[in-house]
């Protein structure tokens, strides 16, 4: 039975979250401030966060970036929740670690969808290739053991960048939108723009790539998406 963490300092948002979660089976607790959160993180290792933007004192931001930078709680899901519509907001949620974010006001039935989606493991029947391990030049990607090697180093990845560069790896040459990347890996239809596809591109490219801005695996094609290179 997952736990998941619903940090928000506004109670009938705690309320609805918790209602709806329970509902469904999840352990939930609820902080109503960024301290707490990480104080909760600390000593009940939740499953998941679903983190709002605007708290009192520390900000959802800087809880994220605190999370990010620990090797402890950097695997740990964040779903970001914000009331700003600006693209700024939701682009520094996910360039800070961040999953995923919804803007309020949001539709429980969505969130719990997402909330499924990055708790899912994934499916060994549904895996990309017949090939535990993929060799591509200088790059190792163990498929089962969820470790990759760059050039003879390993190179931590979070479990999307992951799962991203496992479906590009297995077929070399394939082109993938940033729709296919979004319904394939993050497993659900996503009602709005592709940016958390091309944040998760640049942030796999700086930890894989020689040069990231001259890319030697992973290719843009310009209003198309994505192809890992022959």
């Amino acid at each position: 039975m997952a736990k998941i963490l619903v940090v928000d300092d506004e109670e009938p948002i705690q309320e609805l979250l918790r209602f709806n979660l329970e509902k469904e089976g999840y352990l939930v607790s609820v902080a109503k401030d960024g301290q707490e959160a990480l104080q909760n993180v600390e000593n009940d290792q939740p499953d998941l966060l679903v983190l709002d933007l605007m708290l009192p004192g520390m900000d959802g931001l800087e809880v994220c970036r605190k999370l990010r930078s620990n090797p402890k709680f950097q695997q740990i899901p964040i779903i970001m929740l914000t009331a700003k519509g600006e693209e700024f907001d939701k682009v520094l949620g996910l360039e800070l670690g961040a999953d995923d974010y919804m803007t309020k006001p949001f539709s429980p039935r969505e969130l719990l969808a997402r909330i499924k989606a990055r708790l899912r493991r994934p499916n060994s029947q549904e895996e990309d290739t017949d090939s535990k391990i993929i060799i591509r030049g200088e790059l190792r990607v163990d498929v089962t053991g969820f470790r990759v090697h760059v050039r003879g180093e390993e190179t931590e990845l979070t479990p999307k960048e992951f799962e991203l560069l496992r479906v590009l790896v297995a077929h070399p040459g394939k082109v993938y939108s940033r729709d296919e990347l979004l319904e394939r890996i993050w497993g659900y239809e996503y009602d709005g723009d592709t940016r958390t596809v091309d944040v998760h591109v640049r942030h796999l490219r700086l930890k894989v790539e020689r040069d990231p801005s001259n890319p030697e695996y992973i290719e843009t094609l310009r209003g198309i998406g994505y192809r890992f290179k022959g």
